[in-house]
């Protein structure tokens, strides 16, 4: 079960809920060259090119958490700061999440990469309708921290990743709505500096039009490797 704040048109409500599905969007952008330049900067660390644009990773609803501290198994781990579609049974909320993963195993495969990481899920929402009509003014943000300094790791309009009505139609295969108890990690923005483990990471999805943010943050334990 996952807890969420809920906020809409200024009031709020506190829900618990159980997810049936979990998917992951890859490679979303709606600009060829910022899709290709996030393929190139995961390539240079020998993860293979993606067979086509997007593509939709279904992974288990199990790997989803709440929570300060994500324990990965070895040192190749990173976050990725995304919108986050929850599918309630009162219709569409948005949210916030890292699409942790592990990138020594994506050079293998990234459907089994992002199997092996939980995936963050930040615990307020705001409902979609509210947030629709200005979507693309939405900004995302993630920092990492590298040597014990706190940076900058991703910066960025959601203007930047296909819209949510898009990604549904492609996902769905036509016009629908999103089956309650659905979670969809919408995708991400190119890492400043190129994709490197942290040994935390917060992110933030800030509405500028309506004056508010999400946040959260998680410390990411790395368990030893042992042959």
């Amino acid at each position: 079960m996952l807890t969420f704040t809920r906020e809409s048109q200024g009031r709020c409500d506190r829900i618990a809920v159980g997810i049936d599905t979990l998917v992951v969007a890859g490679w979303t952008g709606r600009d060829a060259a910022a899709i290709e330049h996030h393929i190139e900067e995961l390539f240079a660390i020998g993860v293979p090119r993606p067979s086509s644009v997007p593509l939709f990773y279904r992974i288990a609803a199990t790997q989803i958490m709440q929570g300060a501290q994500l324990q990965v198994l070895g040192p190749d781990t990173s976050g990725e700061v995304e919108p986050v579609l929850v599918s309630l049974a009162d219709g569409l909320w948005v949210g916030l999440g890292s699409d942790h993963t592990d990138r020594k195993a994506e050079t293998m495969g990234v459907a089994l990469s992002k199997q092996l990481c939980g995936k963050v899920l930040c615990d307020r929402l705001w409902r979609y309708a509210d947030v629709a009509p200005h979507w693309d003014q939405l900004m995302l943000r993630s920092w990492g921290c590298f040597d014990g300094q706190r940076l900058l790791y991703q910066e960025g309009a959601v203007a930047a990743i296909r819209p949510p009505a898009d990604l549904l139609r492609r996902y769905l295969g036509g016009d629908g709505a999103l089956p309650a108890a659905t979670v969809m990690f919408c995708g991400t923005l190119g890492a400043k500096g190129g994709v490197r483990p942290a040994s935390r990471f917060e992110m933030e999805l800030e509405d500028p039009v309506l004056g508010r943010k999400l946040s959260c943050g998680y410390d990411i334990e790395a368990l030893p490797l042992i042959a």
